[in-house]
């Protein structure tokens, strides 16, 4: 086996991990959710949700990586070997290769609309124009797969990096830029004329908006923006060493990452009240309805409207980065490790393998559109692939693994550094519940209720 790096301390980790979680689910995802299920009764929800049901799969991924330090398919024939556990390993070496392929082309529209703002082109005398903008730019051909290029060729170069120099590296720097940044913007969007009706929207609960559907979207919200179920957490962990208490950095990480939703209803939510527009306007929010909001501004100050506008997308595009980069080393760790291919032929490989199907992706806007897989285009069935099947059974898997599969008492070994950690072995009872029953009945449950609808 190749020597492998780790992360350099807890907070590295933690930068790493919360990188892989905080993306364009943070920004554009949860703050549409929360406009179609009555705001602030739904985040209640949503925080529930976070700690009761994702935080037991993320520690129960961080278990399998750390346990063996090794690659998704070497970690499951490691702690299983001879069994078919191991294709749970390549399930998760599959998943996150197509989700980076679509993944990457939303990637793309986030650079591009960057260089749109930076070019000055949300302006108040063309705002009727702006919201037909993303229409017409996606659905073209070359401006979408250059940017497409763009954004897989700069994730490629951080992996290309390693896990000290790239991963690490680049995520100790962007994380606080990127709180920064959506704090900023957040700030600025209260301050706007009738921005405070967005505040109470997004502070008042109305619990009369519940619903069952409302419960089912907070637990697949909490459940998918922290990435589980596709390997990405077991990966990062399995550069995490030994004296690192796993308890206390996945517990940062979920924190992090729900932190960082919370900000992004902020930073969107009172804007969208201030410009008159409904909560519930749908995932168009951030491409369509953002860029007329930044234009409607311009009439009040150019310079402003640009400024926060640039900001936006900045933050949108490094969201986005932090999470792919997470995506494409599930498949260079294992080509290095299994494969014996050296770091750059494998990150070569992943990048055109992905940047093959993110074109058809991409495509699938304009040229592609009339082709249809199930009904769905190619870009649509390659989210609803991943979103509704792919991660939802790797999750489970991962929660019935540690649970029901591992000897208890290594499961113990690991979350407790060897008894050493004695809040964490006090607490290993109820962490063990959760990862034993609550995580895959509720898991299951969501996943029949997919398979019904």
């Amino acid at each position: 086996m190749t020597n492998r790096e780790n992360f350099g301390s807890r907070a590295a980790v933690i930068m790493a991990m919360a990188g892989s979680a905080i993306g364009l689910g943070n920004i554009w995802r949860f703050p549409f959710i929360v406009g179609e299920y009555g705001g602030a009764a739904f985040i209640l929800v949503y925080i529930v949700c976070c700690f009761l049901l994702s935080l037991p799969i993320l520690l129960s991924e961080s278990i399998i990586g750390r346990r063996t330090h090794q690659n998704t398919f070497g970690a499951m024939s490691t702690l299983a070997p001879g069994t078919h556990w191991k294709w749970l390993g390549l399930l998760t070496i599959v998943s996150p290769l197509i989700i980076l392929s679509y993944y990457s082309v939303v990637g793309g529209w986030s650079f591009a609309y960057l260089i749109k703002a930076c070019a000055l082109q949300f302006k108040p005398e063309n705002v009727e124009e702006v919201t037909g903008m993303f229409a017409a730019f996606s659905s073209s051909v070359w401006g979408p797969l250059a940017c497409l290029l763009v954004f897989l060729g700069l994730t490629a170069l951080i992996i290309f990096s390693g896990v000290k120099k790239g991963i690490e590296k680049f995520s100790k720097i962007s994380m606080p830029v990127l709180f920064v940044l959506i704090v900023v913007i957040a700030v600025y969007s209260v301050t706007l004329p009738g921005a405070m009706d967005g505040v109470r929207y997004l502070v008042k609960p109305d619990f009369s908006k519940l619903s069952s559907d409302a419960f089912s979207a907070a637990l697949g919200q909490s459940f998918f923006s922290l990435s589980l179920g596709v390997g990405t957490m077991l990966i990062y962990s399995s550069y995490v060493s030994k004296d690192e208490n796993i308890l206390v950095s996945g517990t940062g990480t979920a924190l992090f990452d729900m932190l960082f939703a919370i900000l992004a209803g902020f930073a969107v939510m009172p804007a969208v009240f201030a410009a008159g527009i409904a909560p519930s306007s749908g995932p168009g929010l951030v491409f369509e309805t953002l860029p007329y909001i930044f234009a409607k501004m311009g009439a009040g100050g150019q310079f402003l409207s640009a400024a926060v506008a640039i900001l936006f997308f900045l933050t949108i595009l490094v969201a986005a980065l932090t999470s792919s980069i997470s995506m494409m080393e599930v498949g260079v760790a294992y080509m290095v490790e299994e494969k014996g291919v050296s770091r750059t032929k494998a990150t070569a490989g992943i990048f055109f393998l992905t940047l093959v199907l993110g074109i058809l992706c991409s495509l699938s806007f304009g040229t592609l559109s009339g082709v249809k897989l199930l009904g769905n285009t190619i870009f649509n069935f390659c989210d609803r692939l991943c979103s509704n099947w792919l991660m939802t059974l790797g999750a489970l898997m991962f929660s019935i693994f540690v649970g029901w599969k591992m000897d208890k008492a290594a499961v113990r070994d690991e979350l407790t550094n060897g008894g050493t950690l004695k809040a964490n072995s006090r607490m290993f009872p109820f962490i063990y519940f959760l990862i034993k029953y609550i995580a895959p009945l509720t898991i299951a449950a969501i996943f029949i209720s997919g398979l019904l609808a």
